[in-house]
């Protein structure tokens, strides 16, 4: 394929995000499972979650920290998500040049059917693979897209053509370098997949008391196997993870429900409204009142979660 062909179709993807993106930070599409992003101004690194996705970006850059990994998913590298993660994010874009991208969801039920299809051997090596990663955009990957952003502008072609076009973009990130994290996942007996299933756990009931033995026995672990696969995939400790998820759902429920800290502290599952202030500040680097007039001046790109039950 040529030079100039391969310009074209990325910049058919560009036109295409532009055109479907609504509004500044997430709109959803007409297909449940796929949204934009779209920014015209730099937000420096800021906490955020996504949900099990792949993310491909048609202009603009953002950087993804987690510990001591940096990730950047730009026109050249996407993101992948097997696994719910909060990490720090930072968003190069500007009028002249916004931020334009698109997430596609990542459900078990249909990573499961593609490796059945495939006759993959799911058997994974004693390695856990990490929970995110970016690797290079192909050709393949770029086509698949703009065939899903084009039936997107018809509510019959996104009805009968968009859930394939899905089920064909996740098949070629299966299929690429870093697909072993998705075959991971979706391994029932993986060590990846039992994580999997205590981080949905979390995210579902994040309020209740916890305890590291009940989440463990949930692996099917023990504590210290636990422990040290919780860490490989998310970069932090079970109580850290539990801890970030809680203030991630309390600064939301001020920015966007107009809670106040004391509210949304009970809400989440603190006992203690001032325990609950001195780790939001140590967390987000704010006090919870000032992050949330912060969050409201910078507006719905400051809150870039991209997630398949909202953000």
């Amino acid at each position: 394929m040529t030079r100039v062909s391969e310009s074209q179709r990325e910049n058919r993807l560009v036109e295409l995000i532009d055109f479907l993106a609504t509004g500044e930070g997430l709109s959803p599409s007409i297909l449940e499972g796929v949204q934009f992003m779209r920014s015209d101004k730099y937000t420096p690194p800021i906490p955020i979650i996504y949900e099990p996705c792949i993310v491909i970006v048609g202009q603009g850059r953002k950087i993804g920290y987690l510990g001591d990994q940096v990730y950047t998913y730009d026109p050249y590298n996407y993101l992948v998500l097997s696994v719910p993660l909060p990490f720090v994010c930072e968003t190069k874009a500007s009028p002249e040049e916004p931020l334009l991208a698109v997430s596609i969801r990542v459900d078990p039920a249909t990573l499961g059917e593609l490796l059945m299809e495939m006759d993959d051997d799911t058997s994974m090596s004693g390695t856990v693979p990490r929970g995110i990663y970016s690797t290079p955009l192909t050709g393949e990957l770029i086509d698949a897209t703009v065939r899903l952003l084009e039936c997107l502008r018809s509510p019959i072609d996104s009805r009968i053509l968009g859930p394939q076009i899905m089920r064909e973009i996740i098949y070629r990130v299966l299929c690429g370098e870093q697909g072993g994290a998705l075959q991971a996942v979706a391994a029932r007996h993986s060590r990846l997949s039992q994580i999997a299933r205590v981080l949905r756990r979390i995210h579902t009931a994040y309020q209740q008391e916890m305890n590291i033995e009940a989440l463990a026995g949930e692996a099917s672990m023990s504590v210290s196997t636990f422990h040290h696969n919780f860490k490989a995939v998310t970069s932090v400790s079970p109580l850290q993870y539990l801890k970030s998820i809680r203030l991630h759902k309390a600064r939301m429920l001020m920015v966007q429900d107009g809670l106040t800290a004391s509210s949304a502290s009970g809400k989440v599952g603190y006992e203690s409204a001032s325990q609950f202030s001195r780790e939001f500040k140590r967390f987000f680097g704010n006090s919870p009142a000032d992050e949330a007039i912060k969050l409201r001046a910078l507006g719905p790109a400051s809150l870039h979660s991209v997630s398949n039950t909202g953000n």
